[in-house]
């Protein structure tokens, strides 16, 4: 059974259990050790799949019949511009998130501070763009941080990764603060995708009730650790926006801004600590409905997804 053959067959699986058929190339790809293969030329099609080939292939048709995802079954995800280890003990870092790192990017920052860091793709992304910054990630999960920790040193990235229940185990301030904290509402959950309820940690999903706990403790406790004009700013659900920037305008952050993806859809609230100079920037781009001035937000897709993303 050579590639195009297995890949007809496999994708005929998949779309009679309501997967979809799109995946059979990632799954043939990585039986054959072709992970990362986006082309296959044509003696590529008429190779025939080893032994040991068949055996992986069964068993990732097998993972994939049971809705894992794509992502865990390879074991990696590209995120921006590095390939990041993922398994299920860490939330498959998405291109939605993509756009939080390119808004963070838009600004200097010397020491970012990353809470719920999970497989460390943002924390990571941002300081293997920016050399000679530094940073903290803080996850609540020991597995977690022990993919990040595995992530940096892979990607040559220099981060410091504590246990930390939000800002608990954290010292000192940062300009640049960042979180994609879980934020779906007990209700939505379960409504997911079986690829995300079913095989990515709860606790990188959801804080339960109405969704917005972990905003609640991330804006409570911001100011203790932003240095003066600091950014906060964090990954939202699409309908989470004014609830989000009102917490933000609360906890006295200023220049709060709701920024979309590239779907139109809102994605990032982010905000400043009070600073001498006071007046609000006006950025460019795409409107800000918190403020009336334009802002912009970045999403680079490194790799489009093989699985159906279903957070949004």
């Amino acid at each position: 059974m050579n590639f195009h053959q297995s890949v007809k067959i496999i994708r005929q699986r998949l779309e009679d259990a309501g997967i979809p058929g799109g995946d059979a190339v990632a799954l043939v790809n990585h039986a054959m050790g072709r992970d990362g293969l986006r082309h296959t030329d044509h003696a590529t099609l008429s190779d025939d799949l080893t032994p040991e080939a068949v055996n992986r292939l069964d068993a990732a048709l097998a993972a994939r019949l049971a809705r894992q995802p794509v992502s865990q079954i390879r074991g990696w995800r590209d995120f921006w511009n590095h390939r990041f280890t993922v398994t299920p003990d860490v939330l498959d870092p998405r291109p939605d998130t993509e756009t939080l790192v390119g808004v963070a990017l838009e600004g200097p920052f010397s020491r970012v501070l990353d809470l719920g860091t999970g497989s460390g793709a943002i924390l990571i992304s941002l300081l293997a763009a920016r050399p000679g910054t530094g940073g903290v990630g803080v996850d609540l999960s020991p597995a977690a941080l022990a993919v990040a920790e595995g992530n940096a040193r892979r990607i040559g990235v220099v981060a410091t990764f504590l246990q930390s229940d939000w800002f608990d185990a954290v010292t000192g301030r940062f300009d640049l603060i960042v979180s994609n904290p879980p934020y779906i509402a007990a209700a939505e959950m379960a409504a997911l995708a079986p690829e995300v309820r079913d095989w990515e940690p709860h606790l990188a999903l959801t804080p339960g009730a109405d969704g917005l706990a972990a905003y609640r403790a991330i804006t409570a406790g911001a100011a203790r650790h932003l240095e003066p004009g600091g950014r906060l700013m964090v990954e939202i659900g699409p309908a989470q926006g004014q609830a989000v920037a009102a917490l933000f305008g609360a906890a006295g952050l200023e220049d709060i801004r709701i920024l979309p993806d590239l779907d139109g859809r809102d994605r990032v609230v982010q905000g400043r600590a009070p600073r001498a100079l006071g007046a609000q920037r006006e950025g460019p781009g795409g409107r800000c409905r918190a403020t009336g001035h334009r802002s912009v937000a970045f999403r680079r897709f490194s790799q489009i997804p093989l699985v159906t993303d279903a957070l949004a």
